[in-house]
């Protein structure tokens, strides 16, 4: 359905919406993702939880709704407010005091932002592909990539890295570069820089994947800035609900070590981290089932 939300039609989708079942709205990744692609590799969490699939502003069929012109301005200020009315009409539409936040990447920051900003709307958060600290994640990144080039006589990697040097970094072609080098030089299974979810789409058409690249064109280049410069820990260490990061060992675009800082540091009524072992930054998408078994394991502390 297309619901009214922070001045223009956005697309939701409900999932799984049986009397009594908790709600769990998921935040994409992108900026200009979509999380309907794997829908279907998730069917199995509908048997726990009414999942909301949510086209963010500047994303998937939103965008097609809104195009370029009639999206607005983008900034995080103006997604997360997005997200906060998106959490109300939730709690109003299914009749729930509290939802459970679940994010991914790009997602995880508005994430962190809207627990802080309205803890009552929400029982407990969990984020994976946890942005923390982009300046310290593109360091770790682009000294791992080196690392790792040196190791494998990549000379190709190591010429085009040394000709962007290091961090900060600008432009999206330099962005375009290190996921490049990222793929090539990933260790773990499954795709490092793209999802792929193990179960084929059913609910996506041609158009529906040419808006989003769109979107993710569009909204990368609005967001970009914003974004590399993004500190978390920043806004403040105390939380009012549980928090959670489900984490791949091998993820280059967030690293683990930055995120378990955080968990450490952070203080809230219960907190966690996850690690999957010789996993990327898809490990949501890549497996599904093991992710919901670690829902399903804190569901006591979820929901």
């Amino acid at each position: 359905m297309y619901v009214p939300i922070g001045g223009i039609e956005q697309w939701i989708e409900i999932g799984g919406d049986a009397p009594g079942l908790p709600v769990l709205l998921y935040l994409h990744g992108g900026p200009g993702g979509s999380s309907r692609p794997a829908a279907a590799a998730w069917k199995g969490w509908e048997r726990h939880f009414a999942v909301v699939h949510w086209d963010q502003r500047g994303a998937g069929r939103t965008f097609e709704k809104n195009g370029d012109t009639g999206s607005g301005p983008m900034s995080i200020e103006r997604m997360v407010a997005d997200g906060l009315e998106v959490a109300e009409f939730l709690c109003a539409r299914l009749g729930r005091d509290k939802i459970l936040l679940v994010a991914h990447s790009w997602g995880s920051i508005m994430g962190v932002h809207m627990i802080r900003r309205r803890p009552d709307l929400f029982s407990a958060y969990v984020g994976t592909g946890q942005v923390v600290d982009m300046r310290r994640t593109e360091e770790m990144k682009y000294t791992t990539l080196l690392e790792r080039a040196r190791d494998s006589g990549n000379r190709a990697a190591l010429d085009e890295l040394a000709a962007i040097g290091p961090p900060p970094h600008a432009g999206l072609e330099t962005m375009r570069i290190l996921l490049r080098w990222t793929e090539e030089l990933a260790r773990g299974d499954g795709d490092p820089v793209r999802p792929r979810p193990p179960v084929r789409p059913t609910n996506m058409t041609k158009e529906d994947a040419d808006w989003l690249m769109r979107g993710f064109a569009f909204s990368t280049q609005r967001l970009y800035r914003e974004i590399m410069v993004i500190d978390l820990p920043a806004l403040g260490l105390d939380f009012a609900v549980p928090v959670f990061f489900f984490q791949g060992v091998e993820d280059l675009s967030a690293p683990i070590q930055p995120v378990a800082d955080y968990c450490e540091a952070i203080r809230a009524p219960h907190k966690g981290l996850v690690r999957f072992e010789n996993c990327h930054h898809f490990v949501v998408m890549n497996r599904p089932d093991d992710f919901l078994a670690e829902l399903l394991a804190r569901k006591h502390l979820l929901v």
